[in-house]
Order: C-alpha cells, then structure tokens, then sequence
C-alpha cells in the first residue's frame, strides 16, 4: 500500500457508499449498543417526549429513529440519499414519523432557525471540512437552535488516540476486509485515512478525513459559535478525562444570535 495521501480529496460518496458502511459497521452498531448509547444521549440532552430534535449527519437513523420511538420531534440531515431512504423506511416499519432532508450541515435549511430545542452530532460527524467551514457548522447549529438550546457533539479523544496510535486496521467479516492505513497532520491536526475494501471478488480504495480537536480547543470553537456552560463526558457519561476513549461535548446556545456573540463566555 502506497503512504501517498492527498491532503485535500474526500471521497464523500466512496466514504459513505451505504453497502460496504452497513456491511463492516452494523458489526460493531449492535441493537444493545445503540439503545446504549440513546439512553445516554436522553440523559444528557434532558429530553423529553415532544423535544424537538435535530440529528445532524443521522445517517440512516439508527438513532434518530430510536429518539423519535422515545417521543422526540425529531429531524435528521444527512448528505446520503441512500442512507436517508434507509431511515424513513425503518421509521415507516416502526410507525413513526421523522422529517429526514436531504443537506449540507454548513448550510442548513432557513426555515430552521430557532426551531431546535437541542443538536445532537454522533459518532464522529463534525470536522470533514476545513477549519472555516468546521466552524461554519457551529454556527447554523447555534441559528437553528432556540435560545437556551443544547447541543451534543460525540467525537473522538484526540489525546488518547495519538497516544495510542496505529497507522494500520484491519476488520474482517466473513472473509471480506476493510483496511485502513492512518495518517495524523500535524499542521492541519487532521486524521487522514486511506480505505480499501476487498468485498465479493472486488477492490475499491477511498479517502477522508477528520480534524481532531482537543477539549480547549473545541471550547474554544463554541464560544465564539455562541455557546456557553460547556461541559465534557467519556462515553459512559462520566466526567471526560484524557484517558477517555469518546469525547462528549455538551454546550448551551446563549440567548442572542451567534453572530452577535464575539466574547468568550
């Protein structure tokens, strides 16, 4: 395998293609994980039956669904059309009702503004985009959410993945491979990854990355999104530590606009 990355290509499409994703995630997805981690989100978002709720990235809601199960006004953004025809079926064999759209997080639909109680960004879905575009999705998070409004970002811990780093892994199913081979920027603090699939007699190759943020930074990041009472948690809803594998951002929407607000809180 070639260590040549090329900083600037994401391969959306090749990253989120929905056969080859469903195919290596949904082993490690599991129902119990799943309902695991809603009731955590329940708890740290304070929902409650009729909270609107917006899943931005819901992929094919896998928690969206379960939210709105739990009596959530929920809407979910995903880029995929595939993954969004995914939900609303699954929404469809569970009797209830999701608003899924089809979108871009940096450029959410108008009449959303101030229509969310709460945010939720799961399982690493903010940070594909440059620095400025990163922090354009702070901002229409802040626009669309009600004064008082609270947002949760899942994202990995920085810290302890570079401790720990390993520039290849390798995940097997049923004698079908998905290989990755990493590659931290140092300059642009982004986790490159290179893909390949060997699946049914075929090969395919992608790329994309992540920025990775520390807590300081991504603090940071929301207060001048407009943002304040920031708190951090590990994946069981314990008080976030740098050995934590999962970092779990929780911030409150200040009561003016985002772009008002230009001093930290």
């Amino acid at each position: 395998m070639s260590n040549s990355l090329d900083s600037a290509a994401f391969d959306v499409e090749g990253t989120f293609e929905a056969s080859d994703y469903r195919y290596f995630y949904d082993t490690m997805l599991t129902e119990e994980r799943s309902e695991r981690e809603v009731a955590l989100i329940w708890q740290l978002l304070e929902l409650q039956p009729g909270t609107p709720l917006l899943d931005l990235a819901c992929g094919y809601g896998r928690i969206a669904n379960r939210l709105a199960a739990r009596g959530c006004l929920l809407s979910g953004l995903d880029q995929s059309a595939t993954f969004l025809d995914q939900a609303r079926s699954e929404a469809e064999r569970l009797g209830i009702t999701v608003d899924y759209r089809q979108g871009d997080m940096r450029a959410l639909p108008a009449e959303w503004t101030g229509r969310f109680a709460a945010v939720l960004s799961w399982f690493t879905s903010f940070g594909y985009f440059s620095d400025e575009e990163n922090r354009q999705v702070l901002a229409e998070i802040a626009r669309v959410l009600q004064p008082g409004g609270r947002l949760l970002l899942d994202l990995q811990n920085r810290d302890r993945l570079l401790r720990e780093f390993q520039p290849e892994r390798v995940l097997e199913r049923d004698g079908a491979w998905m290989i990755d081979q990493l590659h931290y920027d140092v300059f642009s603090g982004r986790l490159h990854t290179r893909r390949v699939f060997l699946r049914a007699g075929g090969q395919r190759e992608t790329h994309f990355f992540v920025r990775l943020l520390t807590l300081p930074e991504l603090a940071d990041w929301l207060r001048q999104a407009g943002f304040s009472q920031i708190r951090a948690y590990d994946e069981q809803g314990a008080p976030f530590t740098l050995a934590s594998r999962r970092l779990l951002t929780l911030a409150v929407r200040q009561g003016e606009p985002a772009e008002q607000s230009q001093t930290p809180a």
